[in-house]
């Protein structure tokens, strides 16, 4: 065959993809040339089934079976080609999407693209979520209750710091707070009133409390005892729970908020260092080993003392940490390190554990990207500053495994209670009264125990509100954590959400071991976190 006859095909009607032609139309009559098709030139005619191949490939086949002047069929190798890249990360590993952020520079995979998009997609649907959780509440953006706010100061010292046992001078102040408390509520009624048009905002909270506050109410009438329902609702509970809807609703700015805030600092920085001082000196007043301040009610407990310290603790962290001061970031850290101690000295039990459920909150929260070498130095520091605790405090804590180490017998009894309150809350799922646990248990005591201390007296209703109460601040102050750990000027809600989420945890595994369901301890701190939350939402006017 001369040289002429060898010549390969016209391609020249192939046109390009532009172009109208056999390419743009993928129709195989097209990709025919007249010389093609003339059978008496001698050359090759090629069959229309010859370009119709099997496969995903169909629509390119054609061009992969032309062949060049020297035989060889042009784009052979094209259905061999992986529609993967190699060496490209497909499980949505770091490099993928920082190829992903970079304009893909080589092809991405699908699957690394599906995956962005759920991750995407879910992180959109978590922030609608927030929005809508911290919405609900409809807070009105209006100031008022000036006046309210400086009765519920004046209240809070009296309540916290007690003048007139730390004073002699000022005994005439010890029933004044009944008088400041009432003139307090005088005001605010009007004031709220005229501001909102209601008595209270009615968040998740505020029902909750009044739920408990109608079962406490409720049961009195079916008690063992009616009268010491009654007074424990009058004495005790009652004004808890006045003074956390006076809070709720008159702490609107965040100078009050840490007005309030710096004044139970306060009270804590002055209980860690007259127990410090008073175990440096050997004044013990408790059981022969452990401390007790001159401050009574509340704290007259050295294990209510640990609780409140213990609740303290994240918030002076949070502050020191927030603060770009740096003699001020000091002083809250010092702070911090005076309370830790404080709280060791006390020998508290509850007050240990809260201590170790704070820090795990903490340390997880404010750790991202290196939480597990955070954790394990955590676990590290902890036993090692047990080993050098003062006294016998390791055998204190050991106790709570090993009761034959307790030297008063404490920890055996407090299980016998724990054990028969919720044998009483099994029988009476309505509840048998407040306070009228004291009078069927072992010895008349307490439950030690918060949660089983509502379950008895206020019935499973009760427990089931008591618990809303504690959790719903936690998802919404970690909704508030959420939203400003993107915004670098929102820095102060970022580390205070933190600390009030640790502070809340503290006070739920603290109070396991201690009946102080109805005392002040959680109310001011969920009030904490209600304003919090307010002050956030008003401020910001939606999350960023």
């Amino acid at each position: 065959m001369s040289a002429k006859d060898t010549k390969g095909p016209d391609y020249s009607s192939l046109g390009s993809p532009g172009k109208k032609g056999a390419v743009a139309d993928r129709e195989p009559k097209n990709l025919s040339s007249p010389n093609v098709n003339r059978k008496s030139s001698g050359e090759k005619v090629l069959d229309d089934s010859s370009l119709k191949p099997p496969g995903k490939f169909n629509q390119i086949k054609p061009l992969q079976q032309a062949t060049d002047p020297s035989g060889r069929e042009i784009g052979a190798e094209v259905s061999n080609l992986d529609p993967k890249p190699k060496n490209e990360a497909t499980d949505g590993s770091p490099r993928a999407r920082a190829e992903a952020e970079i304009g893909n520079e080589k092809r991405a995979d699908d699957s690394v693209s599906d995956s962005q998009k759920a991750i995407l997609a879910k992180r959109e649907k978590k922030i609608e979520q927030d929005k809508k959780l911290l919405s609900g509440d409809n807070w009105l953006i209006r100031n008022g209750h000036g006046i309210t706010y400086a009765g519920l100061f004046a209240f809070s010292v009296l309540v916290l710091f007690r003048p007139y046992e730390l004073i002699p001078q000022l005994s005439f102040l010890s029933s004044s707070a009944f008088y400041i408390a009432a003139a307090t509520l005088a005001i605010y009624i009007p004031t709220q009133l005229s501001t909102e048009g209601n008595l209270t905002m009615m968040s998740t909270e505020v029902k909750c409390i009044l739920g408990l506050t109608l079962l406490g109410l409720l049961t009195i009438s079916f008690a063992s005892d009616p009268s010491l329902a009654f007074e424990t609702f009058n004495d005790i509970f009652i004004k808890a729970v006045l003074i956390f809807i006076v809070m709720a609703n008159a702490v609107r700015t965040r100078k009050r908020l840490m007005g309030l805030i710096l004044l139970s600092l306060s009270i804590a920085v002055y209980l860690s260092y007259s127990a410090w001082t008073k175990y440096m000196t050997g004044v013990f007043a408790v059981e022969g080993y452990r401390v007790e301040v001159d401050i009574g009610g509340m704290f007259e407990n050295p294990n209510d003392m640990a609780l409140h310290l213990v609740m303290m603790l994240p918030i002076a962290i949070a502050l020191g940490i927030a603060s770009k001061n740096y003699f001020i970031r000091a002083a809250y850290l010092t702070i911090g390190a005076l309370i830790t101690a404080a709280i060791f000295v006390t020998y508290s039990r509850g007050g240990f554990l809260g201590l170790l459920a704070m820090s795990a909150v903490l340390v997880w929260k404010l750790s991202r990207g290196y939480r597990l070498n955070a954790m394990i130095i955590s676990a590290f520091v902890g036993g090692l500053t047990i080993l050098l605790a003062p006294g016998n405090y390791g055998l204190r804590i050991l106790s709570i495994f090993v009761p034959s180490l307790d030297p008063v017998g404490s920890r055996g009894q407090r299980s016998e209670l724990l054990w028969q309150s919720i044998l009483v809350s099994g029988r009476h799922p309505w509840g048998i009264g407040m306070g009228n646990f004291n009078e069927i248990s072992i010895g008349h005591l307490g439950t030690h125990n918060a949660y089983t201390q509502v379950a008895a007296e206020l019935g499973t209703l009760g427990l089931l509100a008591y618990l809303i109460f504690l959790l719903s601040p936690l998802r919404k102050l970690a909704a508030i954590e959420r939203a400003a750990i993107t915004n670098e000027n929102a820095e102060w809600y970022y580390y205070l959400s933190i600390g009030m989420q640790a502070s809340i945890v503290g006070y739920m595994v603290s109070s396991f071991f201690g009946a102080v369901a109805y005392n002040w301890y959680i109310y001011y701190a969920i009030a904490y976190a209600v304003a919090f939350r307010r002050i956030y939402v008003v401020e910001k006017g939606k999350i960023q």
